[in-house]
């Protein structure tokens, strides 16, 4: 069974290990989630479940959505999402996935949106270095110079410029799982993961080895 599960981020706090050294930790609030649907590869192309997590009033969701549900037997889910599985005829619609699914010890990737930042300069946005400071100068914390002189006489694609930061899917590698509580449905994980508190996280067996 693939180890994957959708998840709140409730805080960040502290532990202290059987050893006595401190780590900072994330709180995640996993699950339930309820198998919605299942893909195989003879009618989609590639095995996955589609799961749902978060409860939500019916008439706050579409008609072709709310459809969706009810093929599968399951109430309206907030939040939808796919992984990919090896073992498909292991899963069934309206199955629970619980945050039991991991164990104290296990390596995972986590998914979220980061923290948007609005408009921000070259400097923050990609840590560009800032002109002199002196009086009269002025490129203190200017883009500078765009492009080269006489060719290609035009900005080059992907050149670092002031813009529109955060807000965007980011992926955090081999975090370890320090706690799993499973009768609140807790995920107690080493580290820091994308977003705010309160957003949406998908947690997943990490692709890398250590």
């Amino acid at each position: 069974m693939v180890k994957a599960i959708m998840g709140i981020k409730k805080g960040m706090t502290q532990l202290f290990l059987e050893d006595g050294t401190v780590v900072p930790v994330t709180v995640v609030e996993a699950g339930p989630c309820t198998v919605v649907q299942k893909k195989a590869a003879a009618t989609d192309g590639y095995d996955a479940i589609q799961i749902g997590f978060g409860d939500i009033r019916e008439r706050l969701v579409t008609k072709p959505l709310l459809g969706h549900f009810k093929k599968a037997g399951t109430a309206a889910k907030r939040h939808l999402r796919e992984f990919h599985v090896d073992d498909l005829a292991s899963y069934e619609l309206g199955q629970q996935i619980k945050a039991d699914i991991f164990e104290k010890g296990d390596v995972v990737d986590v998914s979220g949106t980061s923290k948007g930042k609005g408009f921000q300069g070259k400097i923050k946005r990609h840590g560009g270095s800032r002109g002199p400071m002196t009086h009269g100068s002025k490129s203190k914390r200017r883009v500078g110079s765009g492009g080269a002189s006489s060719f290609p006489s035009r900005v080059i694609k992907g050149k670092a410029m002031p813009g529109h930061m955060g807000a965007e899917t980011v992926t955090v590698q081999n975090l370890e799982v320090v706690e799993v509580d499973a009768d609140k449905n807790v995920l107690i994980i080493k580290g820091a993961v994308p977003g705010p508190k309160g957003s949406l996280l998908s947690i997943t067996k990490a692709v890398k080895s250590r």
